[in-house]
């Protein structure tokens, strides 16, 4: 019989891992794709109406990060969200790994590594992040413009609020 060590098994957590990887993957393609079809297909700050007075497609570049935030800094918040995104990223990845997390945090951390990510790609591929999907009330109120890699972060935030919530398993 050869000889086995613990260096030759695959890790339990680190083998479960990878569909949590592929999902983060599978919202960076899918984030990607919609970002060259906007780009692509629309010029800079045109609106096309969905659902007239509530949903619009745009093309709108954002520098900064969330709702423009730090969007006039002068271009130093583009390494700055790119390295806080890697290290989030990092540090969420690093714990799937490990097994330290839930199912629904896994999902929950798939989401904004893969958003976080996508939005990275962005910021070093054109300098700034695509957003395409404008909600608002007719011409009362417009909820800043996002993509989906911002969406994905949010539900992602949104499930580790819900997981923080649940009782641990005795």
């Amino acid at each position: 019989m050869p000889e086995v060590n613990a260096m030759t098994l695959p890790d339990r957590h680190s083998s479960s891992a990878i569909k949590w990887f592929a999902l983060a993957l599978a919202i960076i393609v899918l984030d990607q794709l919609s970002k060259v079809y906007f780009n692509g297909n629309y010029q800079y700050g045109e609106v096309r109406e969905v659902i007239p007075g509530v949903f619009n497609f745009t093309l709108l570049y954002n520098p900064g990060a969330a709702f423009s935030f730090l969007a006039d800094a002068g271009g130093w918040q583009k390494h700055l969200f790119t390295v806080l995104a890697f290290g989030v990223s990092g540090w969420l990845g690093w714990n799937i790994v490990k097994g330290r997390f839930s199912c629904l945090m896994n999902v929950a951390a798939s989401f904004i590594i893969g958003g976080a990510l996508g939005n990275v790609i962005d910021r070093i591929i054109h300098g700034h992040v695509i957003d395409f999907i404008q909600i608002h009330y007719y011409d009362a109120w417009y909820y800043p413009a996002f993509n989906l890699a911002d969406s994905f972060i949010c539900v992602g935030a949104a499930l580790m609020v819900l997981d923080s919530f649940r009782k641990p398993a005795l």
